[in-house]
């Protein structure tokens, strides 16, 4: 078989294939029909914010419409310690694209519930919210006009511009995050969000990451596919990581992922 038609069958197989399949699921699970009236309540995954200590989570919901098919939308809440209410912090196409306490903290993304891809709580969150709140004042894409929903900068652009401001933070977001690896501060090669690895990215268009934490992600047009070795599991295009969970059976990485940032 020639190298060209290996690498058609490949595509067709890792990329095409998972696509096609999540499309099929979008529609199975009943897509809702009017966005503006659906529900954004709370999902209740957080705990009560008065007399708790600090705390740190990333959520990440199906975006809305047919993009839903294949991209997540992400956003980071925070609290420091004996604060009364979360912060929000979302980048959207609308308005201001950085936008704070648009929506409930941990509430519906237009009636999807979300899921927690990243956790950290009292210490390691109270070490994490000042470098997390320097880097959102400093986003460079925070100016009308600047959002893009492909390749990049989107909301994935920005909640991975944030966390990658804290070093030792051990986590990436999942392969579904499509506008994760836009080369935010210009740099096409840098090291992976955990600082495990290396990243190569085109412009966003396409690109290939290696690390321990991210395990190998292949980039083709924003559309991820790859494996981790870690914790177990292939990622592909729309449906996502598929394999070895967190310890606690949700999306949320390992404690090893939680740890107190380093200098």
């Amino acid at each position: 078989m020639s190298v060209l038609r290996t690498g058609l069958l490949l595509f067709g197989l890792f990329w095409l294939l998972p696509l096609a399949v999540s499309a099929v699921l979008y529609q199975v699970r009943n897509p809702i029909a009017d966005w503006w009236s659906a529900d954004r309540s709370s999902a209740g995954l957080l705990p009560p914010a008065r007399g708790t200590g600090a705390v740190v989570r990333v959520f990440a919901a199906p975006t809305v419409r047919w993009r839903g098919v294949f991209a997540v939308h992400c956003w980071i809440v925070f609290k420091d310690a004996g604060a009364a209410s979360y912060t929000r912090y979302d980048y959207t196409a609308w308005g201001a694209p950085v936008r704070m306490n648009g929506f409930e903290p941990d509430g519906r993304w237009f009636g999807r519930v979300p899921e927690v891809v990243f956790a950290a709580d009292g210490a390691a969150a109270e070490a994490m919210i000042p470098r997390m709140r320097d880097a959102i004042a400093g986003y460079a894409w925070r100016n009308l006009g600047d959002y893009r929903a492909w390749p990049g900068p989107n909301s994935n652009t920005f909640v991975a511009a944030v966390l990658d401001a804290v070093p030792g933070i051990g986590m990436t977001l999942p392969p579904t995050a499509i506008g994760k690896d836009f080369p935010y501060d210009g740099r096409w090669i840098r090291p992976t969000p955990s600082r495990t690895g290396v990243t190569l990215t085109l412009g966003g268009y396409a690109g290939v990451s290696l690390g321990w934490v991210e395990g190998l992600e292949i980039n083709i047009l924003g559309a991820v596919a790859g494996v981790d070795v870690r914790r177990p599991a292939i990622k592909l295009p729309g449906l996502g990581r598929i394999g070895m969970r967190g310890p606690d059976g949700s999306g949320v990485p390992p404690a090893l992922d939680a740890a107190a940032p380093t200098s």
